[in-house]
């Protein structure tokens, strides 16, 4: 093996350590998995975890602490879905003082800051299991996530007639990791979705032998962590300055770049 030719130094401060978690198993992938038009069902609105979800939930929990990794998280992002605001307060949350459902729980002394995020929300449009709750009904839910970066009280960006395309989903991760470069922070969990937690390894240019990106990049299972290192290989004047999704979109808009 050439060694020379499989190692890169960079500078750490253009590195980060991105940890994707994809929720618990929730309601519609239950119903889902038994047939496929029930995904269509208003029943399944903004999906919550299955009683196997909170159980995977608790599990992922436990082996998040034996690890440590806790200490070493600096922020947690959330998809501001039901099942991944449940997953990510029930993993991140204070130890002891979770509900049944994992919401009005207090975060830990020291803890991470929990914030939900509109660009890394599951795939949209039609499936009523994927369109999210007014903001203001979240925050009655999950008081301890911050939702200052959520575009606004309803849910504009779910189409009941049109589905998300590959290629809209592909942009809007590009735009999510674009603004995630913004964040000062250098550890960085992301919950979120299963396709989406592809759609963001997929989208990011891979140094891999073609058989590690390839095993990297297969469906998550639910409740799995992933991690990995990215580097902002980029040339930059300086550094960008910490804004919202929304200052990034606008950014790229004035620059003729578009964006879904």
């Amino acid at each position: 093996m050439n060694t020379s030719a499989a190692q890169f130094p960079y500078p750490w401060q253009r590195c980060k350590i991105i940890h994707l978690m994809r929720h618990g198993q929730a309601m519609h992938n239950v119903e889902g998995d038994k047939d496929r038009r029930a995904l269509l069902s208003e029943h399944l609105f903004d999906a919550q975890l299955s009683p196997l979800g909170l159980q995977q939930v608790c599990q992922l929990r436990k082996d998040v602490h034996a690890r440590g990794l806790l200490k070493k998280i600096d922020l947690v992002i959330t998809s501001p879905l039901y099942r991944t605001m449940q997953t990510a307060m029930g993993v991140f949350g204070s130890e002891g003082q979770a509900d049944d459902n994992f919401c009005a729980i207090p975060l830990p002394a020291g803890g991470p800051q929990i914030m939900a995020v509109e660009l890394c929300r599951d795939r949209m449009g039609q499936r009523p299991c994927d369109m999210r709750r007014r903001v203001s009904e979240c925050q009655a839910l999950f008081p301890c996530i911050d939702f200052s970066m959520m575009d606004g009280e309803e849910d504009s960006m779910w189409n009941p007639d049109v589905r998300e395309s590959e290629e809209e989903m592909a942009a809007r991760m590009l735009l999510f990791m674009e603004w995630l470069w913004t964040r000062p922070e250098q550890q960085i969990v992301i919950v979120s979705h299963g396709i989406i937690l592809q759609m963001i390894l997929n989208v990011l240019e891979n140094d891999c032998h073609p058989t590690v990106k390839s095993a990297l990049c297969e469906r998550f299972d639910n409740c799995e962590l992933r991690s990995v290192v990215i580097v902002d290989k980029r040339l930059r004047e300086a550094d960008p300055p910490l804004c919202s999704p929304r200052d990034v979109a606008n950014l790229n808009a004035s620059r003729g770049e578009v964006s879904n």
